[in-house]
């Protein structure tokens, strides 16, 4: 009898989730229930943990409202604790308005403020909705070593 070993799959640990008005109060909301929870989960205020997951979501949450703002439409954050990461994401419902990541001190109109993204995220990513119109905005930062 042979013993195959199945692939680890991640085990999700907590989820939060919040749909927040397509407003700078919403994203300013967004952040602060961000930096709340993670506070509730272990990651206290001022922690780097905290610190980097909440201006992660910050700025994804002010570009959903700056750039990808649909009147009317709400835009949803969510936030997942696994055994290995914490995963913040956003969801807009502009998916022909997709993010670019400008170059400091480059030409681009606009991009830079996702290099707040890329410089302490592990990895970020842009996933189109199949079902209808959005996408989601992710970013996964690693969980610090107990």
């Amino acid at each position: 009898m042979t013993n195959h070993a199945l692939p680890q799959v991640p085990v999700t640990v907590r989820t939060f989730a919040q749909r927040l008005s397509s407003t700078p109060r919403g994203a300013r909301l967004a952040w602060r229930l961000v930096a709340h929870r993670l506070e509730a989960w272990g990651y206290p205020y001022g922690d780097e943990t905290n610190d980097t997951v909440t201006s992660i979501a910050a700025e994804l949450a002010a570009n959903a409202v700056r750039h990808r703002r649909v009147p009317g439409r709400d835009f949803r954050v969510r936030l997942t604790e696994t055994e290995q990461l914490l995963r913040i994401e956003v969801t807009d419902q502009r998916g022909e308005r997709l993010p670019v990541l400008g170059v400091p001190g480059g030409e681009a109109e606009g991009g830079r403020g996702l290099l707040l993204v890329a410089g302490p995220a592990a990895r970020w990513d842009v996933d189109l909705h199949s079902d209808g119109p959005g996408k989601t905005i992710w970013a996964e930062v690693p969980r610090p070593v107990a």
